[in-house]
């Protein structure tokens, strides 16, 4: 459970849109802190593709939706950073520049904030990008969709990370995330050989594979060799045997039940 005492007393300012930023940000206000998003007078274009989750992102922070390539818009949002201690943002460095809300700009006005610069590749800031380009570069996509928003989701915990190592350093001080390296953790199996189709972790293993049962699919994950010896002494069948067969004799939902019952790590596939 979140500690609500642990930020408490922090002040966040966001112009983050979509998910890392807000995602980040709804983590710190669960530790205490308090937030103020500036959306743009649209609003943020997540709010458009999935209500509930922007809801659930953003409960616990004030909203104002501003022009910021305004004169007002800005000095609004300058006044409400002169208050606080993080300034989180997404937009790329050159329309930061534009809007004349980066971070050389604005340490004249307020030298004391901290910023937390949310891009697609620190390497490469101004290309531009979403979720799935980030994932196809990395090498996570295949010929499918994902289930996730694996580099979102990533750089929301980086950015969290990054906004408590700020906090314990000097005012005026710059971090920088990125969807591409908050993706290198993930990758890292693949790139270990791990999860390639012929990877124990990837399908190559028997006992660490996805299965069809009568109905849905099971995975299997007997990784350890007491695990796969007691899977295998259960099925009758040679260690290392290829067991699809036997799946096909019951549901998913009856595989799980009876792998419960037989301390067995095996689930059901849902969705």
């Amino acid at each position: 459970m979140p500690s609500v005492e642990l930020l408490r007393g922090v002040r966040v300012v966001s112009i983050a849109q979509n998910v890392p930023g807000p995602l980040a940000v709804a983590r710190l206000v669960a530790n205490g802190a308090s937030a103020t998003k500036v959306e743009p007078p649209a609003g943020d274009p997540f709010l458009t593709l999935s209500s509930s989750w922007y809801d659930e992102m953003h409960r616990g922070v004030a909203i104002e939706r501003l022009d910021l390539k305004s004169d007002a818009g800005r000095t609004r949002l300058v006044e409400l950073l002169h208050d606080a201690d993080l300034f989180i943002t997404s937009h790329r460095p050159s329309a930061l520049t534009r809007l004349r809300i980066d971070p050389d700009a604005l340490s004249a006005e307020v030298p004391s904030l901290r910023t937390i610069r949310i891009l697609g590749s620190v390497a490469d800031p101004n290309e531009a990008g979403h979720d799935l380009t980030y994932q196809a570069h990395a090498g996570l996509l295949h010929d499918a969709m994902p289930r996730s928003i694996v580099a979102d989701v990533m750089a929301s915990e980086r950015a969290y990370a990054a906004a408590l190592e700020l906090l314990r350093g000097a005012p005026g001080a710059v971090a920088d995330v990125g969807l591409v390296e908050s993706l290198a953790p993930m990758v890292a199996p693949l790139r270990h050989g791990l999860t390639r189709p012929d990877g124990v972790l990837g399908g190559g293993a028997p006992r660490y594979r996805v299965y069809p049962a009568r109905e849905g699919y099971v995975a299997l994950a007997a990784l350890e060799p007491h695990f796969e010896r007691r899977f295998y002494e259960l099925f009758a069948l040679p260690v290392g045997d290829d067991p699809s067969s036997k799946f096909l004799e019951r549901t998913a939902a009856e595989w799980e039940s009876w792998a419960r019952e037989h301390d067995v790590p095996l689930a059901a596939v849902k969705g």
